[in-house]
């Protein structure tokens, strides 16, 4: 997946924007936002992530609900970028997930690509679809669904 040199948010702005932090901060940078159309988040998955000293020691793969919980923080993401929120005052809260599936396992080394796009949007209320590729290859998918506090 080629990826644009300046993204639209580096870390510094994800951080603005999202009250996760070490170890559970799991968006580097948002590379592509399109208002009403859609986002794409990296996760750049490293040898050094604390979750691959347990799962598995001898073949380390990145657990599933993680990959699920990068791709409710990148919807996170979109939804306050959306609502033109500028800093960490409103809270996304993570709601429902239907349909989850996991294709392949994401490993050290790995270059997270996450895309979400809404479904269906109502007040406070947004359904998103979430995708996760590594290169071109589909990863993990569900429907997300959150809410916006504050």
């Amino acid at each position: 997946m080629a990826e644009k040199n300046t993204p639209v948010l580096d870390i510094n702005g994800v951080k603005k924007l999202l009250p996760h932090r070490y170890p559970f901060l799991l968006v580097d940078k948002v590379v592509e936002f399109e208002k009403g159309e859609q986002i794409t988040a990296v996760k750049n998955v490293t040898a050094n992530e604390e979750f691959f000293q347990g799962h598995f020691p001898n073949f380390p793969i990145m657990p599933g609900v993680l990959i699920i919980e990068a791709l409710a923080q990148t919807s996170a993401l979109y939804y306050l970028m959306e609502a033109g929120v500028s800093d960490n005052a409103k809270s996304v809260l993570f709601m429902a997930i239907d349909g989850g599936k996991f294709r392949k396992p994401v490993v050290p080394g790995d270059t997270l690509y996450l895309k979400v796009k809404p479904i269906q949007m109502r007040g406070k209320i947004c359904k998103m679809r979430a995708e996760a590729y590594v290169e071109e290859v589909l990863v993990c998918e569900a429907n997300l669904t959150a809410m916006l506090e504050g």
